[in-house]
């Protein structure tokens, strides 16, 4: 179910976001909905001390790695591999 959302802008705030939608050739709603939802995307989810527990804990292991671009080249040729078989 869609819900409405009233927002109070001051005059020149409102004509900033106004600007920005004409600039992007959408209407100012459209302009707002893409905005609320990048920014729901760049909050961080979760308990921020549960995920540095996790990443400590994590540091702590130690596993086998190779060079970067190997691996990606190691990655590619299978690609490459899949792709002629």
């Amino acid at each position: 179910m869609a819900k409405r959302l009233q927002v109070i802008l001051q005059d020149p705030e409102y004509r900033e976001v106004q600007r920005a939608a004409r600039a992007r050739h959408m209407s100012i709603a459209e302009w707002v909905r893409q905005a609320l939802a990048h920014a729901r995307r760049s909050e961080p989810l979760g308990d921020v001390e549960k995920k540095l527990r996790v990443i400590r804990a994590a540091v702590k292991h130690e596993f086998p790695t190779g060079d970067i671009d190997t691996i990606l080249a190691e990655i590619e040729q299978g690609y490459l591999d899949k792709q002629q078989s």
